[in-house]
C-alpha cells in the first residue's frame, strides 16, 4: 500500500496511529468477495418489485404464477427479478410436480426481520 503520508493531515495521522496503523485499519475491510456479496444483496434490494416478492415469500412460499399476479409483472420481467434474488441467495426454488416453488432463504429472512 503506497500512500503519501506527508499529504495526510496531522490529526488523521494521529487517529490512524491510535487505531494500530493503516495496515490494521485496512485489515478490517472485508475481502473483495465479501464486498461483492454485500453489493449483490444491496442491488437485489434496490427494486420495489423484488422487495415485494421477498416480503411475500417471507410469509408464504409461492409459485411464479401467483408472484406474477401479485407483482403484475410480465413473465420475462418476473423471471429476471427472481434470478437476481436467487443469485443474491435471498430466495431459492424447488421443483414440485410441474411447478417451481419459491421460498425465502435464511439470509432473506434475516434481512426482512431487520
Amino acid at each position: 500500500l503506497r500512500i503519501m503520508v506527508s499529504s495526510i493531515p496531522e490529526k488523521i495521522k494521529e487517529e490512524i496511529e491510535k487505531k494500530g496503523g493503516l495496515k490494521e485499519i485496512i485489515s478490517q475491510i472485508p475481502s473483495d468477495k465479501k464486498l461483492k456479496n454485500i453489493a449483490d444483496i444491496h442491488q437485489a434490494l434496490s427494486d420495489k418489485n423484488r422487495l415485494k416478492i421477498l416480503y411475500f415469500l417471507y410469509y408464504q412460499d409461492s409459485c411464479a404464477c401467483l408472484l406474477r399476479d401479485i407483482t403484475d409483472l410480465a413473465c420475462s420481467k418476473l423471471s429476471y427479478h427472481l434470478k437476481i434474488l436467487r443469485e443474491a441467495n435471498l430466495i431459492k426454488c424447488k421443483k414440485f410436480k410441474n411447478y417451481l416453488i419459491y421460498s425465502i432463504t435464511k439470509k432473506g429472512k434475516e434481512i426482512i426481520e431487520k
